[in-house]
């Protein structure tokens, strides 16, 4: 077995590094340094949480379509980040006052689960864990593909 310490960090390709940044800013997330965006290095974003972000660019496609979630044919590859909150309720305000649209939600066992999308349409899956869900009969199949 490989053992493994924790998650070091997530990267992420992004277009505009300036909406990314400000994005990313908007959930806590402080900028740590640039190493070079427009050589195609990150900029590396910490959330007080621990996790880590490398903000990688400037990405060469200008379509607006995830390629990994938004087509009907499924391609190979990480979908998501999905990040533990402590309330649902107070992530689904939060986003809701940034301005940030939920683009789904789900529930399953004793987890409840909302989705939103960075300037890339990249999948950010917020989970919250209490109890029984009260739409847990649909489970896992409102979740995003």
């Amino acid at each position: 077995m490989l053992e493994i310490e924790a998650v070091n960090h997530v990267g992420i390709r992004v277009r505009n590094k300036s909406h990314s940044v400000s994005f990313y800013e908007s959930l806590g997330f402080a900028l740590v340094a640039d190493a070079g965006f427009a050589e195609g290095h990150p900029v590396i974003m910490r959330h007080p949480s621990g996790v880590v972000l490398n903000l990688l660019g400037p990405a060469t496609s200008t379509g607006d379509l995830n390629v990994l979630m938004d087509i009907a044919e499924k391609h190979p590859g990480y979908t998501h980040i999905a990040l533990t909150v402590s309330s649902l309720t107070t992530a689904r305000d939060f986003v809701t006052a940034q301005g940030i649209e939920i683009t789904g939600s789900f529930s399953f066992g004793s987890m409840s689960a909302i989705f939103i999308r960075d300037p890339d349409r990249n999948v950010i899956e917020l989970d919250a864990y209490g109890a029984q869900a009260e739409d847990d009969t649909a489970g896992y199949l409102n979740h995003p593909q």
